[in-house]
């Protein structure tokens, strides 16, 4: 069975393509295929609060292509789902309905907290220790999704409207650094200190750039010195010295201090980069919602052969 998820972000559009392998004792998620498109639709909701008639074009286009992609790859389940700017924007319903109405493709808008939960279905993916404190740091291009994990379950998460897009719009609102900060110190244990671990495309960016090894965690100094060395350059001087595309080589310096801004409240010393995002946690979702549609469907259908079944006997 094939799965396909589309996420519809502040920064970029991505769309996976990809099977659930249940051999293991968690599920994996074996990635077939993955696009992005970088629309950046926070451009426009952070800054005016609707989605512009051009944006609503580029993302018409987009879900038809990404529709005939499922259909060439023969997947039978996927869900599109909209996250910060879309939560943001006022006119969002209007973009469902013409999105719909172009590309045949539903979209459900999440709230923050779902979003968090979808990302917590990536923890299974990550190489943890048991016996630690994690603080599951998601940053996007609308919001950022912490998460604290003690022996291997989610005690508590939290989303806050602080994202690589918004923060260059300048639109993060007063008193959401204070409120993180909060949030961080109520998780902090003398006894059980925090382990940072960072998801979404920026994340992975930055632990290339500081060159640690992929399953490493990257020091918390390297990352600072990663991050000076970005800021210290203007946005096509840190296109060309690091290779980025341009819609990463403007996010990624945000991106940077947000994870270090939360990793010093938080007291974390290194920070573990699995290799994956929200839309890994959307295929699992979808997963289990297939599994659960089956197991319905087989309960109808036993239901039925028992009824078939006193029938045949009653003549």
């Amino acid at each position: 069975m094939k799965y396909g998820a589309i996420d519809i972000g502040s920064n970029a559009v991505r769309l996976l393509i990809a099977k659930v392998d249940e051999a293991e004792i968690l599920p994996v998620v074996d990635k077939l295929s993955f696009f992005r498109v970088p629309l950046r639709l926070g451009a426009d909701v952070f800054s005016s609060g609707v989605v512009s008639d051009s944006k609503v074009k580029d993302l018409v286009k987009t879900m038809r292509a990404f529709w005939y992609l499922l259909d060439v790859h023969d997947v039978e389940w996927f869900h599109a789902f909209a996250t910060s700017a879309m939560r943001d924007a006022e006119n969002a319903d209007e973009v469902i309905r013409k999105v719909k109405k172009a590309s045949n493709v539903d979209i459900r808008v999440i709230s923050g907290d779902e979003e968090a939960d979808l990302i917590y279905k990536n923890f299974s993916q990550a190489v943890v220790e048991p016996d630690k404190d994690y603080l599951y740091i998601d940053v996007g291009g609308g919001s950022t999704e912490l998460t604290l994990i003690r022996a291997g379950e989610r005690v508590k998460s939290k989303s806050f409207q602080l994202g690589t897009v918004r923060w260059l719009a300048e639109r993060i609102p007063d008193g959401e650094w204070s409120a993180v900060e909060a949030y961080v110190e109520n998780l902090q244990s003398e006894e059980r200190p925090l382990y940072a671990i960072g998801t979404g495309g920026n994340a992975n960016r930055l632990q290339r750039l500081a060159l640690t090894p992929r399953d490493e965690a990257i020091p918390r100094i390297q990352l600072e010195q990663v991050y000076e060395d970005l800021a210290s350059l203007g946005l096509e001087e840190r296109r060309a010295k690091y290779h980025l595309k341009p819609d990463r080589a403007d996010v990624i310096v945000p991106a940077a201090e947000i994870y270090l801004r939360i990793m010093a409240m938080a007291g974390c010393s290194h920070m573990l980069v699995p290799k994956v995002g929200l839309v890994d946690g959307m295929v699992l979702d979808i997963h289990e919602q297939w599994k659960s549609e089956e197991m319905q469907n087989k309960r109808r259908a036993d239901k039925r052969a028992k009824k078939k079944s006193k029938k045949k006997e009653g003549h």
